[in-house]
């Protein structure tokens, strides 16, 4: 066994001196070939080492290795495969690839994926957020889709953010005495009411008075997702009279979409403000809110989580579901964006209320507003829709999944695909695959480039501006954002810049909530601290005594710290390689991003090469 303290010297020239065990280290990740090193500790104590190796950063080497020890040859060919047999700094990341992305992927949980190895095998397939559908199910099976979700979390040390999905209010009509429903012919009137008794082929009850309320004449009503569209021709106290445009079959307790009126009615019923407490309680990272007509709606659902919120609970992030033509009236769409945290494109309400050729555009507009205040936009519904029944999704599927990322998306998502669909696995792979074609054209870049934000004048603003542009003027493979609450990754998010961004956070439910934002890839920490414990890590073991508790300082530290997490994510591959940190002093304060520093994958003690410890 190798003991004490040596100076390494290469070409004549002193490089450093190490511990014995960081000499090791040091050994596995030279880049160097066929190059003698002397090192020595004591005059009479000289050993001579000569590597073959890959130039690859951690991919092993073929090593010839003797020591003069008081004049004895001791063959110490063991210790280097002692070395060898345990995890290095250079050992290569398990799941590197899995992060060769930067459009996250949010898959919807169901029937279809409720197992741990059905959700585990969704998470290698590429799934960064799960989605929890309160529309169906009991309350208690999400809380065992949670568990199961933050012991996969645990697991591959990876954060996962969990998106629960409120329902929101479903309008409907009443029900038919006859079996089955009637048709209504094109032309005929039909009456709505608040009479509670069956309907026929001339009326049917609507339980909802506010329709009533906001209607006006000439207003569209659209039945059972548009197959039926009602145009109002006359209304009075408690009903509406309407003529039938679009004919086609009725039945008992179908939807009812208003794309012309704002209805005054909360987006939260009872259930979902039962659901709202429940998400709460079992802390939930993201909160979707449906139905959002207008900003007051993200303001109740912000009262209200203030309001139940427990105590010593982290507040979750907040989601508007864009799926009503409302929320495109004047400033609307700006102020809801501004008001809550992420935005979802729901194509699915927002195609039947807006005409088909209309939801491309608005798509585009969504996605634009939110990249300009650099909040999280997901693009849903009817993705890969085929893939429920078919391993394999048609060719516009494919096209229209492309089309959300070239348009800036953060993030796709899967809906009944992964829930309930026969090929859940394949599906979120195959968004993968489209995701990772569409990054590597030359054609994507340029249009991610071209969509350039005015940044503000913050002091954070003006690092992440400096901080992106160093990172393309030096090369550097990420930059590396320390973060409080995410605010300094978010704004790096939204510059998109050309490598991966990776937050580091004392806090794992900051973390988890930056898995959504475009090419952000959050580290794990254990509880309330920049770095994590090597024992939780089975990819990496750290000379402690060289390279942790020797740290300076804490910007020492936290450096330090980058560097692991850095290789522990794939995001470097040779000691040399430079990453870009953004950190705030002092410390643990939020939103004081004020220093930037390059630091090699080697370390902040090395550069260039050449290493100095102390």
């Amino acid at each position: 066994q190798l003991l004490g303290t040596f100076t390494i010297y290469h070409q004549q020239n002193s490089i450093m001196r190490v511990s014995s065990r960081t000499l090791i280290a040091l050994l596995l990740t030279s880049s160097y070939s066929t190059d003698a090193f002397t090192f020595v500790s004591k005059p009479e104590v000289a050993a001579t080492y000569t590597s073959s190796r890959s130039s690859s950063f951690g991919l092993g080497m073929v090593a010839s290795y003797t020591s003069t020890l008081g004049g004895n040859m001791t063959d110490a060919t063991a210790v280097f495969q002692q070395a060898e047999s345990s995890p290095t700094v250079a050992a290569v990341p398990k799941l590197a690839q899995r992060w060769r992305k930067s459009t996250k992927q949010l898959a919807t949980l169901g029937p279809a994926s409720s197992s741990f190895e059905m959700i585990e095998k969704l998470f290698l397939a590429g799934a960064d957020v799960f989605r929890l559908n309160f529309s169906h199910g009991a309350q208690e099976q999400k809380l065992e889709l949670l568990q199961i979700i933050r012991q996969i979390e645990e697991k591959y040390s990876h954060p996962i953010a969990v998106l629960g999905d409120l329902q929101g209010p479903k309008l409907r009509v009443g029900q038919f005495s006859q079996e089955g429903g009637v048709m209504l012919e094109a032309g005929q009137t039909f009456r709505l009411d608040l009479d509670s008794s069956s309907g026929d082929n001339t009326r049917v009850m609507l339980p909802h008075p506010e329709i009533i309320a906001a209607s006006e004449i000439g207003h569209t009503l659209l039945v059972d997702d548009g197959k039926v569209k009602l145009t109002i021709v006359d209304k009075g106290d408690g009903f509406l009279v309407t003529r039938v445009d679009v004919p086609g079959k009725i039945s008992d307790r179908k939807g009812v979409n208003t794309p012309d009126s704002v209805l005054e009615i909360s987006a939260l019923t009872e259930k979902d403000r039962s659901d709202l407490q429940y998400m709460l309680k079992i802390g939930v990272d993201w909160i979707a809110l449906s139905f959002v007509q207008r900003p007051e709606d993200i303001e109740e659902i912000h009262s209200l989580i203030d309001q139940w919120l427990p105590e010593g609970a982290f507040r979750p992030a907040v989601m508007a579901k864009i799926e009503k033509p409302s929320c495109f009236i004047g400033d609307s769409l700006e102020r809801i964006v501004n008001l809550c945290d992420g935005i979802m494109v729901a194509r699915g309400d927002l195609g039947v209320e807006c005409a088909p050729e209309d939801v491309p555009l608005l798509q585009k507009e969504i996605i634009d507003t939110c990249r300009k205040q650099g909040k999280p936009v997901v693009v849903a519904t009817q993705m890969l829709e085929s893939m429920i029944e078919s391993p394999t999704p048609t060719r516009a599927e494919a096209s229209d999944v492309a089309t959300a990322i070239y348009d800036g998306a953060d993030a796709i998502m899967l809906s009944a695909e992964s829930a309930a669909g026969k090929y859940p696995e394949e599906a979120v792979a195959m968004q993968q695959r489209i995701i990772n074609r569409v990054e590597s054209d030359n054609h994507y870049r340029s249009l991610i480039s071209q969509q350039v934000f005015t940044p503000g004048n913050s002091p954070t603003e003006a690092i992440v501006l400096a901080a992106r542009q160093i990172a393309k003027t030096v090369k550097a493979k990420a930059i590396v954002s320390f973060t409080l609450r995410g605010s300094t990754s978010l704004q790096a998010s939204k510059g998109r810049p050309g490598v991966p961004i990776l937050a580091i956070s004392p806090f794992r439910e900051t973390a988890r909530v930056l898995s959504l934002s475009w090419g952000v890839y959050p580290d794990l920490p254990k509880p309330g601290s920049y770095g994590y414990s090597s024992e939780e890590d089975e990819m990496l073991d750290y000379d402690s005594s060289s390279l942790v508790e020797t740290a300076e300082d804490d910007f020492d530290m936290i450096l330090r710290n980058a560097c692991r997490a850095a290789l522990k994510k794939g995001l470097v591959s040779h000691p040399d390689d430079l990453l870009v940190v953004t950190a705030g002093i002092p410390f643990g304060t939020p939103g004081a991003a004020n220093v930037i520093r390059i630091v090699p994958a080697a370390g902040p003690a090395c550069w260039d090469g050449v290493c100095r410890i102390d």
